[in-house]
């Protein structure tokens, strides 16, 4: 339900914002900046997606930990669905994430909540594809062999 309404108020907020700037400048010249915010955002969306993919190929062909370049790929899919919904204030909201300083400082937060989670989780054990929670108290049999010839 929280969705929902959440969505309602951004629809609500779109519907006045380009109200709002349909009175002041016109609505022709209203329907024209749209696009061309759309527009430039479709341009910066295939620009900063293929430096992103590019970025995690090179993270993952050096070793390093991706997860910086697969928190930047969430947030350019993030920007893609924005830049999809009309509006003005997706739109804006798109391109801030589309512009790396921005999404770097976004990014550090969202990076900075999953390590918070992590943190807060029990650590598991993955065995033959099944999620295993170690025991807490685990039972410790000592066993040693002797070889006899």
């Amino acid at each position: 339900m929280p969705v929902f309404v959440l969505l309602l108020l951004v629809m609500l907020a779109e519907i006045a914002v380009v109200v709002a700037i349909g009175q002041v400048i016109g609505v022709l010249t209203t329907i024209l900046l749209l696009v061309a915010v759309s527009a430039v955002g479709v341009v910066m969306l295939r620009r900063q997606g293929m430096r992103t993919m590019t970025a995690f190929a090179e993270a993952a062909r050096a070793g390093r930990d991706p997860s910086a370049e697969m928190a930047d790929g969430m947030l350019v899919a993030v920007a893609a669905a924005l830049v999809l919904f009309p509006g003005f204030v997706s739109d804006v909201l798109a391109l801030a994430l589309l512009f790396p300083p921005t999404r770097a400082a976004v990014r550090r937060r969202v990076l900075a909540g999953v390590a918070r989670r992590r943190a807060a989780q029990a650590p598991f054990i993955v065995v033959d594809s099944e999620v295993v929670r170690p025991d807490p108290n685990p039972i410790v049999i000592e066993s040693y062999r002797e070889d006899r010839d």
